[in-house]
């Protein structure tokens, strides 16, 4: 894990909503004070439990957002690619993560801290509706998923988590960057049963 503080948000090609939320209400880009760290894949971008200080952004390779649970009997709710924010979930309601967040490869992210992305909410009216919208489609996919785990057999499961990817690459034919047991916690269930 490499951290470079105080990042210089205009030399950014990626220019999140972060980034453009502050420009719209004039105000100090200096202020923002951006952390980008580069992950190796399966490092901790955040961990179940843990204080929800920073707010999130992955700038870079995607990641799995997934529920600890008994005996490493993990469930991935859903993968997180570029311009997806970590921890909206977590931003107003709680002060600690419900869930942790690893790289699937290599990842950047870019942190900010939490206080100035609530100022910024409150602020300005265009970024309060992106994370608005950013919330509602995380909500929707968590919805979808207990559906997916109540409705489905295992074959149904399976074959819904690559649908599932197949939507997210925009493409029939991807390479695949799960493993077989991560395949498996994306479909809740078991690698051996992945494996059949």
């Amino acid at each position: 894990m490499k951290f470079k503080k105080d990042y210089n948000c205009r030399e950014c090609p990626l220019k999140c909503e972060i980034y453009k939320a502050m420009l719209e209400i004039g105000g100090d880009l200096a202020k923002l004070k951006p952390m980008q760290v580069s992950l190796k894949k399966n490092e901790n971008i955040c961990k179940q439990g843990s204080q929800v200080t920073y707010a999130i952004y992955i700038v870079s390779g995607t990641a799995k957002l997934f529920i600890e649970g008994l005996n490493s009997h993990n469930i991935i709710l859903y993968i997180l690619r570029p311009h997806n924010y970590v921890g909206l979930l977590s931003f107003f309601e709680t002060p600690r993560y419900h869930y942790s967040v690893k790289p699937l490869e290599d990842a950047t992210v870019c942190m900010v801290e939490l206080s100035i992305i609530k100022q910024l909410y409150i602020e300005n009216h265009n970024f309060l509706m992106s994370l608005n919208r950013a919330f509602g489609k995380s909500v929707a996919l968590i919805m979808q998923k207990i559906i997916t785990l109540n409705q489905k057999n295992i074959r149904g499961r399976v074959a819904d988590s690559l649908l599932y990817l197949s939507e997210m690459y925009n493409s029939n034919s991807f390479d695949m960057i799960l493993t077989r047991k991560e395949l498996g916690e994306l479909s809740a269930i078991s690698e051996e049963n992945t494996v059949r």
